[in-house]
């Protein structure tokens, strides 16, 4: 029996519509695309002006006249409480209800009409099928975080188990509790893996550690997707060679959609089904294709709650190579909270030190997960977990080489910890600022 499609059909998810909207909209052709999506942008801003009241103020007395003079809309301003954001006709028993992580530094509640998230399912099933993979028959190895009170805890595992899956908490990743999880792969016939990218990157070392290959002992597997953090080349080649599958990044936000999924062409490819995504700068003007800045997006079909040009809080780029129906992810280089401020007044992404660290502290073998916190303009610290100590010749190579990246006369200092602070839903964030900008 297919539990998934019939848990979502009992909470009243329309699955088959979703999914028959999803074809109609895969067929219309690429010269129509534009125009399409312009009608759903025009239609999603229209129905919340005329239904929410919150997005009517929101909106204001400001005159709306191309859809660049709609306001952007962060998650700040979302911070309210969730009743008041609903709109006419929808509840918190007829709608879906989420809540965001809060790695961004802004969680809030969320909803999403019936339709809406059966579509958020739909695409997902669809992303998946690309790989054989099947949200209804093929079980899942979840690295992920799932709340340890009573009841967050029976709850997660209900979920789980009615999505032929199984999760592995991500809050204990110490070499005893990663053997256990190898034995319990080995012993249940997962087809894929999936969760965040940190942790998953952390089983893959355990494992070149044993000089073990995931695949020789768990032959049904197929894939493993990464999700929730930012998925580095050099790690992706540490995951394939491990687990000897092929390995697929996932990016998205629970309050939306997949935003994008890794095709087979190795193509971050956008979800313009759902979504409507722009690259804006700091005046929130678009930005061409191939130049960088804020991802800010809409979502067409959610009439339960506005999320209309909405700034998610990451950074990106959309390739040169994207067509209307075919729009490419190049690259997503963290988030808009995680600059770098220096001494000099220059900034740089937060994840600029994690890039020019990282080629120097992973090399050996010996580090296993590390952070860097911003305590001032001038100084910060590498939190990280290793079998050894950095060597004192180690530390410097790291300080020359932030050195000739950012700027000198720097202060970095180093902590060696037994294990790094994850968020309360497991997530490793791997740049932090204390800097209030």
């Amino acid at each position: 029996m297919d539990w998934f499609k019939l848990s979502l059909q009992l909470n009243k998810f329309p699955v088959n519509q979703a999914r028959k909207m999803l074809d109609e909209i895969e067929r219309i052709p690429e010269e129509d695309y534009q125009n399409f999506i312009a009608k759903k942008k025009r239609e999603i801003v229209n129905y919340h002006l005329k239904n929410n009241e919150f997005y009517e103020n929101f909106i204001g007395d400001r005159s709306i006249e191309n859809w660049e003079d709609i306001p952007i809309m962060t998650k700040k301003d979302l911070q309210t409480p969730l009743n008041d954001r609903l709109s006419k006709g929808f509840n918190l028993k007829n709608t879906y209800i989420g809540k965001t992580s809060g790695s961004s530094g802004h969680p809030f509640a969320f909803a999403k009409d019936k339709l809406c998230h059966a579509f958020t399912w739909s695409v997902i099933e669809r992303c998946y099928s690309h790989y054989n993979i099947s949200l209804e028959n093929s079980r899942q190895a979840r690295f992920y975080g799932i709340p340890y009170d009573i009841l967050g805890y029976c709850k997660g595992r209900l979920k789980d188990l009615l999505s032929n899956r199984y999760r592995f908490p991500v809050f204990d990743l110490s070499d005893v509790m990663l053997e256990k999880y190898l034995v319990k792969l080995q012993k249940q016939n997962f087809e894929y893996i999936y969760g965040y990218t940190s942790a998953i990157l952390l089983f893959a070392k355990f494992l070149d550690k044993k000089g073990i290959t995931l695949k020789d002992k768990c032959s049904k597997l197929k894939l493993c997707i990464t999700t929730s953090e930012i998925l580095f080349q050099e790690d992706k080649k540490i995951i394939e060679k491990s687990f000897g599958l092929p390995v697929i990044n996932e990016y998205g936000a629970s309050e939306l959609d997949i935003i994008a999924f890794q095709n087979r062409e190795n193509d971050w490819r956008i979800n313009e089904e759902t979504l409507f995504v722009e690259v804006l700068d700091e005046n929130n003007r678009a930005l061409p294709l191939g130049k960088k800045g804020k991802l800010v997006i809409t979502s067409l079909y959610n009439r339960a709650h506005p999320f209309i040009r909405y700034e998610i809080g990451d950074v990106g780029t959309l390739s040169e190579k994207s067509k209307a129906k075919h729009t490419i992810l190049k690259e997503l280089t963290g988030r808009t909270s995680d600059v770098v401020l220096l001494p000099s007044g220059k900034k740089a992404a937060g994840l600029s030190f994690y890039y020019v660290t990282k080629s120097i502290i992973e090399n050996d073998g010996n580090v296993k997960e590390f952070v860097i916190h911003q305590k001032s303009l001038d100084s910060f610290k590498v939190l990280y977990v290793a079998n050894q100590t950095l060597s004192e010749k180690k530390k410097q190579q790291i300080k020359d080489k932030i050195k000739t990246y950012l700027e000198p006369n720097l202060q970095i200092t180093f902590e060696k910890k037994e294990e790094l602070k994850r968020s309360k839903s497991g997530k490793l964030k791997q740049f932090s600022s204390f800097v209030n900008n």
